[in-house]
């Protein structure tokens, strides 16, 4: 299904107004399909990306792009096998995705999604948010395993959401990359936005978003280097795109460059990057909480034959 770009001129009465709340009522979208377009940077105006919270000006043309015909997407309640409950009140539940499965269902994704496992197991989610996004504050990669927190209630949905739009949510992930940065530690800050193709890729261009991914070598290995990494922003695929723009992209990753015969030998069937860590206020006590997430089995077995060589 290809993508769809309605493009209209900013009325005098919409001067001023948040991108997200003006871009709803031209468009006829919900505020908040209109804000997570504005966070995959597919909202500009005169061009430009613009955040969702920006202010529009009159007689500028906004141009917002349509990932997928705008339709409900069906939430079906199923169980879905590998997902683990880290941790559950009635604010937060906190889970560890397993590879494969998507954070909710969406158009062309017919695979599992942890939105569904969560009405499955009888999990009461926030409400906030579109039917099949709901209680969803972050999303990770269908490809990519470990810890996200997911909204109970509204007032956690509200203040998650803010804590990481505000970045103050430590979020840490390992990753294997092929060869060997340099150097060992650094930070990347290039701007990220849709790839000039139009495919489900992401890439560094001009007038990206801003992005910025800091890492340190936990270990060296041989053809390969284990990083921890922590994002000071949230982008779309922000990790694989940064590191394969140092032409060190994570082993595995074949969308972004890495070599399909090194994945073979390591069994990999998708890239090798784990959300290890994830740390926030808590919405509802106001303590400071870290979750954490072991490495699969796939990725483990991956490490020890990099570590074997």
């Amino acid at each position: 299904m290809s993508d769809q770009s309605r493009v209209l001129l900013v009325p005098d009465g919409l001067d001023g107004e948040r991108a997200d709340a003006a871009g709803a009522r031209m468009l006829g979208l919900s505020r908040s399909r209109v804000a997570e377009l504005a966070e995959q940077g597919l909202v500009r105006q005169d061009g430009v990306p613009v955040g969702k919270s920006e202010r529009l000006r009159a007689g500028a043309m906004l141009e917002v792009t349509l990932p997928e015909v705008e339709r409900a997407v069906q939430v079906t309640p199923t169980v879905v096998e590998g997902v683990r409950i880290i941790h559950d009140d009635d604010d937060i539940v906190v889970v560890d995705k397993p590879v494969g499965v998507a954070a909710h269902p969406s158009l062309g994704w017919e695979g599992p999604s942890i939105v569904e496992h969560l009405a499955g197991a009888g999990f009461r989610i926030s409400t906030s948010g579109a039917p099949e996004r709901q209680g969803i504050v972050q999303r990770l990669d269908v490809g990519t395993s470990g810890v996200m927190v997911v909204a109970k209630s509204e007032r956690a949905y509200t203040l998650l959401k803010r804590a990481f739009r505000d970045r103050t949510v430590e979020k840490v992930y390992h990753a294997v990359v092929q060869g060997h940065p340099d150097p060992f530690t650094g930070t990347i800050d290039a701007p990220i936005g849709r790839h000039p193709s139009g495919e489900w890729k992401m890439a560094i261009i001009d007038g990206g978003r801003h992005s910025i991914t800091h890492y340190d070598t936990l270990e060296a290995m041989v053809g390969a280097t284990l990083l921890e990494i922590h994002l000071e922003t949230g982008r779309t695929h922000q990790i694989r795109v940064h590191m394969a723009a140092l032409r060190h992209p994570c082993v595995g990753d074949l969308t972004y460059g890495a070599d399909p015969v090194v994945a073979a030998r390591l069994g990999l069937e998708r890239q090798w990057l784990h959300a290890v860590r994830l740390g926030f206020t808590h919405p509802g006590t106001g303590d400071e909480v870290s979750f954490s997430s072991p490495y699969p089995a796939d990725l483990e077995h991956a490490l020890a034959v990099l570590r074997a060589a």
